[in-house]
């Protein structure tokens, strides 16, 4: 049987809006915790010769900012403060009482340097490491919408073309080929069928399903969850969670009943996914038995009394020195971190996780086909679970022990199959309730009321203007602009109520800075106000550094949707 680990990698764009805590600083975060350690540990198994086939995407969004050199300058600062908070914590440690905590800080100060060591020999380059791997087999890299975008409540097909087709065009120029599948913003998806997520909505005929535009931009494959292809009930990703902990905090849902038809929807095979057409689209399936196991810290793995606490954190400074210590244990009485305690924990709990997966495939049998689709964040190991890369490496070495088990790439196991299945997938995400709530709902309704006004506005002035030399510096930079406020972070985050001024701040300010592009793109508009619009333009591009190819894109948004991507 075999086994396909994807893992999903995504912040939305924060360089040049400050540092702490949504800004920079949130990104060197993630670089420091997850991408620079899982490179290590891929590049260490692939160097001892244990295969680690990991399907991975990176949103474009999300590689735009890893390969820009001011994220590089960003990382070096926060490196430096965090060596910086190492020097200066031995005497804070000694003045509160608690010098016991004292080779932690050695732990911290060997691990930022061996991490930054790192960065250093790939030329501070994350993109193209993670691209060689890709380029040699080793991994595979998968494509995104360019920021993320919620597509089923997008109001335009052109908006939800433009994300995708910005999203593959973004993978081939930072990658060097484009990608053959795509992790769909949120895994979520709508069918061919009437829209109307609101009232207020633009009126809108039959509208094609959401695999229908991957075909046309040229991906073969994606990700969904679970019930939305048997028809049950959602696991959930999000359940008042604060910002950033939204699947790390996953809270267990009953498995959803069998019925009929049940084995012809199990999670255990790739689907080609229909919805009225046929299309060269498949969808595999998260297998909510193994994903739970480490999803949730309250029924998985990152609760492990052992596990470094994340909650718990020591300013100034912002190192962490006590463990998870057990259920329901207060902050204020963590127990002091373990490094090497830990370190085991993390290979017991991958030689269960084996023993589950390697149970799983017993208990289907030599059925030909069959896969164990396991996806989850990036941002999880490492970041919200510190040891949930060692997990990882963990579990790669000890897969070669189950010779019933195939650890592949998701191309790998899609290779000649699906073709005889296919499925009608229900409408909803991995997120709470398993539909549009955490998106759509009485806090962010106000959000859809503005964006799609600004979308046909948009579309309007494209079609109008996509031909003109004059207009197009000014056209490029709406387009970037409705991109960034379509992002599905800014709903999701006044959702949580954890940072509701964030969130609602920058969708204004890329929803308002588009609108005022839009009215120099007017046909009223006098060569003065354009001109003007140009310099603005260049402005804001210079802040928002991100998809600078995206006329291209858009020219295609604007065609036939039923027209394929040539790669």
């Amino acid at each position: 049987m075999d086994f396909v680990l994807a893992l999903h990698s995504h912040l939305p764009y924060v360089l040049n809006h400050g540092r702490w805590p949504h800004g920079s600083d949130w990104l060197c975060e993630a670089a420091l915790d997850t991408y620079l350690p899982l490179l290590e540990m891929v590049r260490a198994l692939d160097a001892r010769g244990t295969a680690c086939p990991l399907t991975i995407g990176f949103t474009p969004v999300l590689a735009n900012q890893l390969a820009d050199p001011r994220f590089a300058d960003e990382l070096a600062q926060f490196v430096e403060q965090r060596l910086r908070a190492c020097d200066e914590a031995p005497a804070a440690l000694a003045a509160t009482g608690d010098g016991a905590l004292r080779p932690l800080v050695e732990f911290w100060r060997a691990r930022i340097r061996r991490l930054d060591d790192l960065f250093q020999a790939i030329d501070r380059d994350l993109v193209a490491a993670f691209g060689d791997l890709d380029r040699r087999g080793v991994i595979e890299i998968i494509g995104g919408a360019a920021t993320h975008g919620y597509l089923p409540l997008l109001g335009r097909d052109e908006s939800v073309r433009l994300q995708l087709a910005v999203g593959r065009a973004e993978h081939r120029r930072l990658f060097g080929r484009a990608p053959a599948g795509i992790w769909l913003p949120e895994c979520a998806y709508r069918p061919r069928g009437r829209w109307a997520p609101l009232p207020a909505a633009p009126a809108s005929g039959t509208r094609a399903g959401i695999e229908e535009h991957l075909a046309s931009a040229g991906f073969r494959y994606f990700f969904t969850d679970a019930h939305l292809a048997r028809a049950g009930t959602a696991l959930g990703m999000y359940a008042e969670v604060p910002l950033g902990t939204e699947r790390f905090d996953a809270e267990r849902h009953d498995a959803p009943a069998v019925s009929r038809g049940a084995e012809e929807r199990s999670p255990y095979h790739a689907y080609r996914v229909s919805s009225g057409r046929r299309h060269p689209v498949a969808a595999l399936v998260r297998d909510p038995r193994s994903s739970m196991q480490v999803w949730s810290r309250h029924h998985g793995y990152p609760g492990d009394e052992w596990y470094l606490e994340f909650h718990k954190i020591r300013w100034p400074g912002g190192l962490k020195y006590w463990r998870v210590s057990g259920p329901q244990v207060d902050l204020g009485e963590k127990r002091p971190y373990e490094p090497a305690r830990a370190l085991a924990r993390a290979a017991i709990h991958a030689d269960h996780f084996a023993g589950l997966l390697g149970a799983i495939a017993a208990a289907r049998g030599d059925g030909g086909g069959q896969v164990i689709a396991a996806p989850f964040d990036t941002e999880l190991f490492g970041h919200w679970w510190f040891e949930g890369i060692d997990f990882l490496s963990a579990l790669y070495r000890r897969l070669a022990d189950w010779p019933d088990l195939r650890p592949v790439t998701a191309s790998q196991h899609l290779q000649g199959r699906v073709s005889g299945r296919a499925l009608r997938l229900a409408a909803g995400s991995w997120g709470a309730n398993g539909d549009d709530s955490m998106w759509l709902n009485e806090g962010t309704q106000w959000m859809w009321e503005r964006l799609w006004p600004l979308e046909y506005a948009f579309w309007e002035a494209a079609a109008r203007c996509v031909s003109s030399d004059a207009a197009a510096p000014v056209l490029a930079q709406a387009a970037r602009e409705l991109l960034l406020a379509q992002a599905s972070d800014w709903p999701f985050i006044v959702s949580t109520g954890a940072v509701e001024d964030y969130g609602r701040a920058r969708f204004r300010r890329h929803a308002d800075d588009l609108e005022r592009l839009l009215r120099a793109l007017a046909p009223t508009a006098s060569p003065e106000t354009l001109a003007a619009a140009r310099g603005e333009a260049e402005a804001l591009y210079a802040r928002d550094r991100v998809f600078p190819d995206v006329l291209p894109a858009l020219r295609r948004a604007l065609g036939d949707a039923t027209v394929r991507t040539a790669d």
